[in-house]
């Protein structure tokens, strides 16, 4: 299984240094895909290979890593599905934690008109609308209504729009972070692709660079080790 085969490989993955690391140069299906037929295409050569000096583990670990280095794209995809609903949702939802935040400021000019240490606070907050200032914003709100909370009652201010500006802030903060590639996990699933797909690829350099140097003049058996994604670029 896929899943197996990325748990066995993933230390021998995540040892790969960025010096080393390679990002794929080709849609990543294609060459999956592309190393899967050389395996098989190889087998048959294997004796050959082997006394030419590629190691058996080659051909012990190749399926392994095309399978883990597979499982670990899907993992990819999957966060970069993630990332493009959370790019959605935030258009969707930007506008009305917006609109909270403007209709609280509305609300706290009003309320503290006649205390100056909230006024100011209120306009310390007004004085930025960026999307990482409104979700400051919301936050900062909700901490200045429980500070000063007389006022708003006195003007029969609904106190349940406080919890929501605070949860809202938070909810905003995780949305855009994820929607900008921020979070930490989704950096750390691209990294371990490209570091598997980084072993896989030296592997497959290997065989085909021994069926190259082997086969060079039997026109036949070398097209088995050449990229066909490559040479189909050539034409």
């Amino acid at each position: 299984m896929s899943k197996n085969s990325y748990d066995a490989i993933l230390p021998e993955a995540q040892a790969v240094t960025d010096e080393r690391l390679k990002k794929p140069y080709m849609p990543i299906g294609i060459y999956l895909q592309e190393a899967e037929d050389l395996y098989v295409w190889a087998s048959k050569d294997k004796d050959d290979l082997i006394q030419a000096g590629l190691t058996e583990r080659i051909f012990e670990k190749l399926q392994s890593a095309t399978d883990a280095c597979r499982y670990a794209q899907s993992l990819w995809m999957t966060e970069l599905q993630a990332r493009k609903d959370a790019e959605e949702r935030w258009a969707n939802e930007a506008r009305l934690a917006f609109d909270l935040r403007d209709r609280l400021l509305h609300t706290f000019r009003y309320a503290y008109r006649k205390n100056e240490n909230a006024l100011q606070v209120v306009a310390d907050i007004a004085e930025d609308a960026g999307n990482a200032d409104m979700i400051q914003d919301l936050s900062d709100e909700a901490a200045l209504a429980r500070k000063y909370p007389d006022e708003l009652t006195a003007i029969h201010f609904d106190a349940s729009l406080i919890e929501t500006a605070d949860t809202l802030s938070g909810e905003m903060a995780d949305l855009r972070a994820l929607a900008n590639g921020e979070k930490r996990e989704s950096n750390e699933t691209l990294t371990i692709r490209n570091q598997m797909y980084t072993l896989l690829k030296e592997m497959v350099d290997e065989i085909r660079d021994c069926g190259k140097y082997l086969f060079w003049r039997d026109e036949k058996r070398i097209q088995g080790y050449i990229s066909k994604y490559n040479r189909d670029k050539k034409h």
